[in-house]
């Protein structure tokens, strides 16, 4: 004779739980600490779920293969390509004139800020470090990807892309203040 089923009781802190029980078959995701939204108190932390799968400084992050400083400086030149590409567009002549149409609104400080940014990063990272960059934070490549673009698909230049994309992102947290240009030894610091 089988064995009736015992009745969980309830628990009412299972109620509102938010977290997902299934992912898509497909889905790349990575665990990130971050701040709870809903905390009571400040500083309260949860564990969420964060997409890689069309995000290669996030998948280099969460391999460990580039550090905090690193990914910082990268969403940071993200962030400034983003703003600086919502400026003013031409005015387009094959689309039919609407009356009412709303103007186009004009370049802000910020995006003028994020372009002489971009620029001083351009010429830091000199035309080979700024493609490179330029090809795996806006365009979303892979190292291979890159390499196959150049027509160089050896796993050693896949490494060596590696290695300098590292080194520009190194030069931007340079650039964005997120690092500093010298460190200094823990014994030879005098107070």
């Amino acid at each position: 004779m089988p064995r009736a089923k015992r009745r969980k009781p309830y628990d009412p802190a299972g109620a509102h739980d938010r977290r997902s029980q299934d992912l898509p078959f497909n889905a790349e995701v990575a665990t990130v600490e971050i701040d709870d939204p809903l905390a009571l108190e400040p500083g309260d932390k949860i564990v969420a779920f964060r997409s890689i799968r069309n995000d290669p400084l996030g998948r280099l992050h969460a391999h460990r293969q580039i550090d905090d400083t690193q990914y910082r400086s990268g969403r940071a030149f993200q962030n400034d390509w983003e703003k600086a590409e919502r400026g003013p567009r031409a005015v387009d002549t094959t689309r039919e004139y609407v009356d009412g149409g709303q103007q186009r609104e004009p370049i802000t400080e910020g995006q003028r800020q994020a372009t002489l940014r971009l620029n001083r990063a351009e010429h830091e990272l000199d035309a080979d470090g700024s493609a490179l960059v330029h090809d795996v934070l806006i365009l979303g490549m892979t190292m291979e990807q890159v390499g196959q673009r150049r027509g160089l698909r050896t796993q050693r230049w896949q490494d060596y892309f590696a290695r300098r994309l590292k080194e520009c992102l190194d030069r931007l947290a340079l650039m964005y203040g997120l690092a500093t240009p010298n460190r200094i030894p823990v014994k030879d610091h005098r107070c």
